[in-house]
């Protein structure tokens, strides 16, 4: 079976993209988070990726996770406990217009986790994109694995677990650093 993964150049776009999502939900739920990040490879300019944003609502504690989720809910979103782990919650989208800003924005397809500011996973995906911004060498490599992986990856949990040993090794780097 072919791959159906398809990574795209880099994208300016996709920055714009985030500012417009973020502004949605930073006037949604401006008192109760501490900040919303663009994390992922979508995160880091010159890096290929798939067109899709991985954002981080970052939040104090789990106290005001409930009224998150239903701040959340208002405008379009539903909670994926099933997808959820330990310090980072998933949120779906009801449809392309999610956020619902009145507007009947379509929006680019994106990813929507809300974690704990003293999150694990929330410091791996910062250290991750952090790292990668600040070295260009680990931006070309990470770039021709991730293609090369999906050019013979039959779905994308294989292509996931292909690209482990490199997200390994470069958290190493940044969080040993």
């Amino acid at each position: 079976m072919l791959s159906e993964i398809e990574i795209y150049e880099y994208d300016e776009q996709w920055s714009k993209s985030f500012r417009l999502l973020k502004q949605v939900i930073e006037l949604n739920l401006t008192d109760l988070v501490i900040k919303v990040e663009h994390v992922g490879s979508t995160a880091v300019k010159g890096l290929g990726a798939k067109p899709i944003l991985d954002i981080d609502i970052v939040i104090k504690s789990y106290d005001v996770l409930p009224a998150v989720i239903q701040r959340l809910e208002k405008i379009g979103y539903f909670h994926q406990e099933v997808w959820s782990i330990e310090g980072r919650e998933a949120f779906g989208r009801k449809d392309t217009l999610t956020p619902w800003d009145g507007n009947n924005t379509i929006w680019m397809e994106h990813h929507l986790y809300v974690c704990n500011q003293d999150s694990n996973e929330l410091a791996r995906h910062i250290a991750f994109r952090d790292y990668l911004r600040s070295n260009p060498e680990a931006v070309a490599e990470y770039d021709r694995i991730k293609r090369n992986i999906a050019n013979r990856a039959t779905d994308r949990a294989d292509y996931t677990i292909g690209k482990t040993d490199f997200i390994t090794k470069i958290l190493e780097r940044a969080i040993g650093e």
